[in-house]
């Protein structure tokens, strides 16, 4: 699961580009327990989303044109010029070019082989979000693609990061880790999009996990509040319960509740 400790090519951040932050946030608040504080008047609308005062995401609200409601990614490197380079050595694109952001670090946004987009994150000031794997906030992360092999290839020789195929009931599953760090470092999978009706409608994206304490209630609000349940609330052994959503403007997302540790 995700934490604090961020190392290279391990998520440090997350963002929502939605068409509607109040609303959002309302939904959100709802859920999680988050509100949402402005970067000021320089940021041009972006804030962050906080859970008791501590920063959990960044949020803005986007004109239509850039796209439908989404969650994007960002994976932490030292040099995002670099990075940049080697996506596109591996057949990705550059959506965004990197740019300083007040100081704060470097951020761009690509897509991978498959047009996925994610970002990425050079920190300076502010190395990542504040907290992690905790209730409310970012612990896993999940990319729903056509093909694991490619994906597997190009995150690897983008940011290094290694797969490993872990038992699963009725088959395995591919985890990521970042480079020489272990399965310990885990913090996502990659999955195929043909294994999943409703995702391979929707194509290929990288979907947030938030922890909660109670995948039920929250499912029950979502729905209350006008999300989409896209998956219900499932267990699976030695994971947790899960359920996979959309909030009123469409942005994925799942929750769960993890398993405790085996010993």
């Amino acid at each position: 699961m995700l934490t604090t400790r961020f190392v290279d090519g391990a998520p440090n951040w997350i963002d929502l580009g939605t068409p509607d932050i109040e609303g959002a946030t309302s939904f959100y608040g709802g859920l999680f327990g988050w509100s949402f504080r402005s970067a000021g008047p320089e940021a041009g609308g972006y804030g962050f989303l906080q859970l008791d005062g501590r920063t959990v995401a960044g949020g803005m609200q986007n004109p239509p044109e850039q796209g439908p409601s989404s969650w994007t990614v960002y994976f932490r490197t030292p040099d995002a010029d670099a990075t940049v380079k080697a996506a596109e050595q591996a057949h990705g694109r550059v959506l965004f070019a990197p740019m300083d952001v007040m100081g704060k670090g470097t951020m761009a946004i690509l897509a991978d082989s498959a047009g996925v987009p994610f970002g990425l994150w050079q920190p300076g000031l502010t190395k990542g979000v504040d907290v992690a794997g905790d209730p409310g906030s970012l612990c896993w992360v999940e990319l729903y693609t056509p093909d694991i092999a490619a994906a597997a290839a190009f995150y690897h020789a983008t940011l290094g990061l290694e797969t490993s195929a872990v038992p699963f009931p009725g088959g395995t599953y591919t985890c990521v880790n970042p480079a020489g760090a272990g399965e310990d470092a885990m913090f996502g999978g990659v999955v195929p999009l043909a294994d999943d009706p409703v995702e391979a409608r929707s194509g290929a994206y990288w979907l947030p996990y938030f922890e909660v304490t109670d995948v039920d209630a929250v499912v029950a609000e979502a729905e209350r509040r006008g999300g989409t349940v896209r998956m219900p609330a499932t267990d699976v052994e030695g994971v947790g319960r899960m359920a996979r959503l959309a909030d009123p403007y469409g942005a994925r997302f799942a929750v769960i509740r993890s398993a405790p540790p085996q010993a």
